[in-house]
């Protein structure tokens, strides 16, 4: 991290070399006057600072700690944040248009009023922040959040984030499919059906019969009273579905995303 090595200390044995003295002084210039333009905070510890309306346009801030800083009104376009933690962190108003997203954890960050290019959050961990509108996100980025969450069991959340995908993508069949899923593990087995019906009509019209025929059928026996009547839970969605398809392919985050893994 910046700032092992004192700028102050006389020992020759305590030189940094010049780049850790560059990195330092933007370092220490950031924090005085939070006029940083294009500076170099690569790997930089900057937990909880008070950053709001700070300019790092064009800053290097790869791999820095941002954990539950403040970047309130923050300019940040063009910055690099790949492989930035930003975890919890406050960035309401704050301008990241042009900036690098990649791998970037922004989980639990409030972005309420965030500037953002269209799809910029596709290859960062955005989930359970605060604050991020539905139209900001892709179709790919708002299935894969339905996954993710659908994955840890979380499944109202799964089934709006479901739901909008769908808004966005009307004839994706395996958000319908997947949010019918969800739908039967919640017990809202008329919902569930009502999706996989007409999963089933767009599998159909794409020439996918074997998989509108298994969805038709999973369709009728979440219709019959004992069926409509029955509790969700415990896998009720992949027995609805049967041996032919399996929930799993439903549930997993579409493979267009390319998300990097965190490596927690």
């Amino acid at each position: 991290m910046l700032g092992a090595c004192s700028l102050l200390a006389t020992s020759h044995a305590c030189i940094a070399p010049p780049a850790a003295i560059a990195g330092s002084a933007d370092l220490i210039r950031l924090l005085e006057s939070k006029n940083c333009r294009s500076c170099k905070l690569q790997d930089a510890d900057l937990v909880h600072a008070d950053l709001r309306d700070a300019d790092l346009r064009q800053a290097q801030l790869q791999r820095a700690n941002l954990g539950q800083a403040r970047l309130d009104g923050a300019q940040l376009s063009g910055a690099n944040l790949t492989f930035t933690s930003l975890t919890g962190a406050s960035l309401r108003g704050a301008d990241l248009r042009g900036a690098r997203l990649e791998g970037t954890d922004l989980r639990q960050a409030d972005l309420s009023g965030a500037l953002l290019d269209p799809g910029a959050l596709s290859r960062s961990h955005w989930q359970r922040a605060t604050g991020i509108e539905s139209v900001q996100l892709s179709y790919s980025e708002l299935h894969n959040a339905g996954a993710e969450a659908a994955q840890q069991g979380r499944y109202p959340e799964a089934e709006q984030f479901f739901g909008e995908a769908i808004r966005k993508e009307p004839n994706a069949a395996i958000s319908w499919v997947a949010r019918g899923i969800c739908r039967i593990e919640q017990g809202k087995t008329a919902l569930a059906a009502s999706d996989f019906d007409y999963a089933a009509s767009l599998y159909s019209a794409g020439g996918e019969v074997a998989q509108a025929e298994q969805l038709k059928q999973a369709a009728e026996k979440l219709s019959k009273p004992e069926e409509s009547n029955s509790e969700g839970g415990n896998g009720a969605g992949s027995k609805a579905l049967g041996g032919i398809l399996s929930a799993f392919q439903f549930l997993a985050p579409l493979a267009m995303k390319g998300i990097i893994p965190l490596g927690l």
